[in-house]
């Protein structure tokens, strides 16, 4: 499970980084290490400390919690269910749509929300 845990916390790590546009470098350089080492931390080659990961949740804007979503589903083995969205999240063009919804305004994004919603045939608009 050690491994697995390490690995959960690095697609977690990866997935808040390309959300924000940052590359390896410009997060190594905000918490003090090599590139390399974001690297090992996302593909889960490397265990991330309690430090580390706390200086990390700061850079990434997040609470530390966000790392650990997820978690609970993979060890009870249900890694199928947890993935999915990770996959549906982890696609270049969700990131696009994320990342070009995130630079509208509160206003324009909440109707943007509301025809996604529409062409969905969702009838809940809260």
């Amino acid at each position: 499970m050690g491994n697995e845990i390490d690995v959960h916390l690095g697609k977690r790590l990866r997935r808040r980084r390309r959300l924000l546009g940052l590359t390896q470098q410009q997060l190594a350089g905000a918490c003090g290490v090599r590139f390399q080492q974001i690297q090992k931390y996302e593909c889960g080659a490397n265990r991330i400390s309690a430090a580390r990961l706390w200086q990390l949740s700061e850079a990434l804007e997040v609470p530390v919690a966000y790392f650990y979503d997820g978690l609970a589903a993979i060890a009870q083995g249900r890694a199928e269910a947890c993935d999915t969205g990770g996959e549906v999240l982890a696609s270049k063009e969700t990131m696009d749509l994320i990342k070009a919804y995130y630079q509208l305004g509160e206003r324009p994004r909440r109707r943007l929300l509301d025809l996604a919603k529409s062409l969905n045939g969702d009838g809940e608009h809260g």
